[in-house]
């Protein structure tokens, strides 16, 4: 995997809004906080714009991306946010200059979308937090987030759940919302799960809804395939009008009876305020034991 350049004081960051629209002061804090710790910002044409549910026009969205990738002086974009509209400008893009001069791009939710496409490529991105909830972060959210644009060595540990299934595993970390992974299987940006630590977090659901999804992976191999299991925030999971009778963990659990990997519950990583950043394409080591979960990076 390519693991793009590590940042530097004064180095250059983009913020673009590739899915839903945003508000402008949500944006600007988040260009405060990024020129306080040191870099330039620079601000897409349509970050602010809205058209109906999205920040532009398809055209426009992509325009903004593309715009970022190609940009010489851009060592890092920040999608603002997620929300929907990553997949309808998938493939307007050109990947070209990511694959000569890679950058780090960052995001969560509905960028996973971007996360898969360049895993395939063969470039690594960072699953971190976003403009959007720059305000509202935990200060590990953000530490964590310069930490791995700027190489800076940190590990996410994760307190002990009882549901917890203990092991190690070594493998490339891949992952991110789990609605996209789920809605990517058996396209051509679906990931390989092979040997893989997988990561999974998710918002609003329904707990059957989660069910349908697990097994859907399940049935897709996915579950046989992977080395490693790490489930961070599922926020605001709803229930039906009669129980449906599981709990996260249960629902988890029901497909590793057989099969014994490392499961590691309640990580921070997700729609949450402590969603600490994680490298997607890095080699990492997940260690589950009595202490807890903890992920770190391998050189």
């Amino acid at each position: 995997m390519i693991k793009p350049p590590d940042l530097k004081k004064g180095d250059s960051i983009y913020i673009c809004t590739p899915a839903k629209a945003i508000d402008k002061e949500l944006v600007l804090v988040a260009k405060n906080e990024i020129e306080e710790r040191g870099f330039k910002v620079i601000i897409s044409k349509n970050c602010y714009g809205k058209n109906n549910y999205f920040s532009g026009s398809d055209e426009e969205r992509s325009a903004d991306l593309q715009f970022g990738i190609d940009h010489e002086e851009v060592k890092a974009i920040f999608c603002a946010r997620g929300g929907y509209g990553s997949v309808r400008i998938l493939d307007l893009l050109n990947w070209a200059n990511m694959l000569r001069e890679p950058k780090w791009l960052v995001g969560y939710s509905d960028i996973t979308v971007f996360h898969q496409r360049l895993n395939k490529l063969g470039i690594q991105s960072i699953h971190g937090t976003m403009p959007f909830n720059f305000g509202s972060n935990s200060n590990q959210a953000l530490t964590s987030l310069f930490s791995a644009l700027e190489n800076t060595n940190y590990t996410i540990s994760a307190k002990l759940n009882e549901s917890n299934c203990p092991g190690k595993a070594n493998g490339m970390l891949i992952g991110g919302n789990l609605s996209i992974v789920y809605s990517l299987l058996g396209t051509n940006d679906s990931y390989l799960f092979e040997d893989k630590i997988l990561f999974i977090e998710d918002i609003s659901e329904h707990y059957y809804q989660l069910d349908r999804i697990l097994f859907t992976l399940k049935k897709a191999g996915v579950f046989e395939a992977i080395k490693g299991l790490v489930i961070g925030g599922m926020t605001d999971i709803q229930d039906t009008e009669v129980p449906f009778g599981m709990s996260i963990e249960e629902i988890v659990l029901q497909h590793f009876k057989f099969r014994k990997i490392p499961l590691g519950f309640d990580f921070p990583v997700g729609h949450i305020s402590d969603n600490q950043a994680l490298i997607v394409g890095a080699n990492v080591q997940l260690t589950v034991d009595e202490k807890g979960s903890q992920l770190s990076y391998i050189n």
